[in-house]
């Protein structure tokens, strides 16, 4: 970075590449140039290009302030790439009905080696009740495997509970439903079972009694989880009773998910009918007040959530009325799932312990006592060399537990809530977002933009929405927002409900409890705003005040603290967004119209407005033959100085206006297996606290070696591919899930292409197939390459705290 200090002369920043560079510059392979060869034909993975976000000073409908020594059609194209910015977190607006491509999803950031963990809230034994030496038990297990990723994952879960199995005091059921064209192992069934678990050493075969073959069952409808824990609390009697269901989760909307059979779609909410079948949160909280009405239960001791996103306070204020404690997970969940031989083990021995007590075992064993990483041949196989899980942590011999655990558990958030201490949460925070409507709005709108997030079914176009409610406070407190008395509240509410938390070092921020707090296109979706949220999140909404608040806080609507019912905007109401900038762009000034491998060109624009969060470079390959653009490379720049806040790393740009320079070599990148190699575009996703740690995603299509594909993300740093999650839609949003690869499985890379008629105005925005790489020995890493020859279309965009974009593009010829 570097400012003139020269009184009266804007600063300049010379911004670099946050990726790291390469090494072995010199030998880099030239790029084959992209053709988009088949535009007739469309993949099925349209996306949506009509967006009415900020178009930046050039305007969306003509080439204002670009150079003139530009002919009319590049100038043309270059006006209508203001849309570009929906290929970059951030993008453009979110489409209003009900296609959730349009909202595709975010994910974590990638795991790296050599980790700890670390826990903010040590856990403090609750005293035993009077005739704890006699209490008994029931665990009750609803495991919904009828998903090709999850499938083995869950079937292998039930056998770490079969290493521990039944007792005199404390019982194990489980009803598992498998898929039909996934896991083979076992004999392969398919259906829906109920078993009463009983003693087995064997992790590959379930050895427990059978009490019932159910034929095909929708695990996604609530009568089905109703009959489940009906049946097992009326035959297996007991003192307390725990509920773990697992399955894909997606925070407030719920989760549960099960393809066959086939049910009607619910309609109730614009994002119910996006989705399809689903046990959405309001289902849950109905289906467990059934369950204590049938079974006369005043309460359920634990219900664990073996899912991803659960930990939310609206997912907390449903489960309140059920339960005396919760296990959940603020971020997604490692494939491995919860370590159950482990704490099983511990219940097994001491069943006299309290609802807290087990809890916390939970927490505790998460990951590091996992059957398939303490137990040394489960953990060979997972690990196994030849694998790309094995060329992950390098050649050689089997790594350690520790190595592995290490590994893995990086991003892993766990809480145990004390139920009883939800209605105080609650009400902390209804009083805090009260006091919301005195402050400065922006100044919330940086705390919301700036707190630990975690990974939102709603997409990467748009900043992170599930944000930890403890970091957010935090973050409010250093601001002159006015609320420290409140916000105080909401902490020592969040450290009261909060009985035992963990989270690794890749979530800093983390205190347990997470809320949601959508940007302002978010926030007019149908899907992701007020019309689906206050429905399905329907107790949260009706008995606090932060739905109040959203709204206020986009559309200035006033209420009062004793608000409680759910609210939505006025009809017609404007939508403002507190943290936008009106950040303006000069148009862009070259040093050279040509570059080449070895002689790049800096790029250079006047940026003012405020509220400037991040800024990035794109390039983009035009094909003569198409008319179209390849997008080939995008990556945030770095002004040379961070800010961390909660352990949170962000850049730094001045206030004001200021000169934005940047030395543009053209290159594009390359995902490898070690032996092939495939072009593919890197999208950036977290800024990290070093180079080395910044997280990219290529999106593409993952096939298992059986022939099952999902759509699916790889996510790399520092050059290597860290994580793989798959998706419940058939596009990256949806429930994500993450996959340890196998040998023999691939991935299809994912083109992205603008295509433009003759005038050079996009017509579409484009999702093509390209080509394919196999996994082997090794995981896949990504490579420089030097761009293919040609005409690019390069930019510099600055996103603003909203997470909205200005643009500004010109042309440069790379020979």
């Amino acid at each position: 970075m570097s400012n003139d200090s020269n009184q009266g002369k804007k600063p300049v920043i010379r911004a670099q590449r946050r990726r790291p560079a390469q090494s072995d510059n010199e030998n880099r392979e030239r790029a084959e140039s992209p053709r988009r060869e088949k535009r007739e034909q469309q993949s099925g993975f349209k996306s949506s290009t009509s967006g009415t976000g900020n178009t930046g000073s050039g305007g969306s409908g003509g080439p204002a302030g670009l150079p003139f020594k530009f002919s009319k059609r590049t100038l043309l194209i270059i006006a209508v790439l203001i849309v570009l910015s929906i290929f970059l977190k951030g993008g453009s607006d979110i489409d209003q009905g009900n296609n959730l491509e349009s909202v595709p999803t975010d994910a974590p950031q990638g795991v790296l080696p050599a980790v700890t963990e670390s826990s903010s809230k040590p856990f403090i034994a609750p005293p035993r009740q009077a005739g704890a030496e006699e209490q008994t038990w029931l665990v009750m297990l609803y495991m919904d495997a009828d998903d090709k990723v999850l499938e083995h994952d869950i079937y292998v879960d039930l056998n770490e509970a079969e290493k521990i199995g039944s007792s005199d005091r404390v019982q194990i059921v489980a009803q598992v439903d498998r898929f039909s064209a996934g896991y083979s192992g076992d004999g392969d069934w398919s259906t829906t079972k109920r078993f009463y678990v009983q003693q087995d050493d064997d992790l590959t075969r379930v050895g427990s009694t059978l009490v019932k073959d159910m034929g095909e069952v929708d695990m996604s409808d609530r009568d089905t989880l109703i009959d489940f824990v009906t049946w097992a609390v009326q035959n297996y009697p007991a003192d307390k009773h725990v509920l773990i269901l697992s399955d894909h989760g997606m925070g407030w909307p719920g989760g549960w998910s099960d393809p066959v059979p086939a049910t009607p779609t619910d309609s109730s909410t614009p994002l119910s009918s996006a989705l399809g079948n689903m046990m959405y949160l309001n289902n849950i909280d109905d289906a467990l007040q059934t369950i204590r009405e049938r079974t006369g239960l005043e309460k359920i001791e634990v219900i664990g959530m073996d899912a991803c996103l659960m930990g939310q306070a609206e997912v907390l204020a449903a489960l309140a009325p059920h339960a005396n404690y919760a296990v959940v997970s603020e971020e997604t969940e490692p494939a491995l799932g919860w370590a159950y031989a482990s704490f099983l083990q511990s219940l097994e021995k001491d069943p006299g312990m309290t609802g807290a007590e087990l809890g916390n075992m939970i927490v505790d064993s998460y990951i590091h006592q996992d059957q398939r990483i303490v137990d040394d041949q489960a953990r060979a196989e997972l690990m196994r060399q030849g694998s790309p899980m094995g060329g992950l942590l390098g050649r050689g011999s089997v790594p350690s537990s520790s190595q592995v655990a290490s590994k893995m558990s990086k991003d892993i958030t766990l809480t145990v809530v004390e139920l009883e201490s939800v209605p105080e949460l609650m009400q902390s925070i209804n009083d805090l977002s009260f006091a919301l409507q005195t402050a400065d709005q922006k100044e919330v709108a940086r705390a919301r933009n700036y707190a630990q997030s975690f990974t939102s079914v709603f997409g990467q176009q748009v900043p992170a929405s599930y944000i930890d409610l403890g970091s957010f406070v935090q973050l409010l407190k250093q601001t002159d927002a006015g609320v420290n008395a409140e916000a105080d509240k909401v902490l020592a509410a969040i450290q009261q409900a909060v009985v035992a938390e963990k989270h690794g070092t890749g979530k800093p921020g983390a205190t347990g409890i997470s809320i949601y707090f959508p940007n302002s296109q978010l926030y007019q979706s149908p899907m992701a705003g007020p019309q689906s949220y206050t429905i399905i999140a329907n107790r949260f909404a009706r008995y606090s005040t932060w739905d109040d608040f959203l709204t206020f806080h986009y559309t200035g609507k006033k209420f009062d603290a004793a608000a409680q019912q759910a609210t939505l905007p006025e009809p017609g109401a404007s939508v403002k967004a507190p943290g936008a900038g009106e950040i303006k762009l000069t148009p862009i000034q070259l040093s050279d119209t040509v570059a080449s491998p070895g002689k790049p060109v800096v790029l250079s624009t006047d940026i003012s407005g405020s509220n400037l969060g991040y800024a990035f470079i794109f390039a983009g390959y035009h094909d003569l033959q198409s008319n179209s653009i390849f997008i080939a490379d995008t990556d945030y720049l770095d002004s040379g100085q961070t800010r961390e806040v909660n352990g949170i790393y962000y850049p730094v740009w001045p206030e004001g206006e200021f000169t934005l320079e940047f030395e543009w070599e053209p290159l594009m990148f390359a995902v490898s297996n070690g032996t092939d190699s495939v072009t593919a575009l890197l999208t950036p996703m977290d800024f990290g606290a070093t180079s080395e740690e910044a997280t990219y995603a290529v999106d593409g299509i993952y096939t298992f070696a059986s022939g099952e594909a999902l759509t699916a993300r790889l996510y790399f740093s520092d050059g290597l591919l860290r994580q793989v999650f798959t998706f419940t839609g058939n596009s990256t949003a949806g429930a994500p899930r993450e996959v340890y690869p196998q040998t023999g499985d691939s991935f299809t890379v994912l083109e992205q292409w603008l295509d433009l008629d003759a005038q050079g105005k996009v017509i579409q925005q484009a999702t093509e197939v390209g080509e394919t790489l196999i996994f082997s020995d090794q995981m896949f890493s990504y490579k420089e390459q030097d761009a293919a020859v040609g005409e690019y279309i390069v930019g510099l965009i600055a996103e603003d705290l909203d997470g909205k974009r200005t643009n500004m593009y010109t042309t440069v010829n790379v020979e």
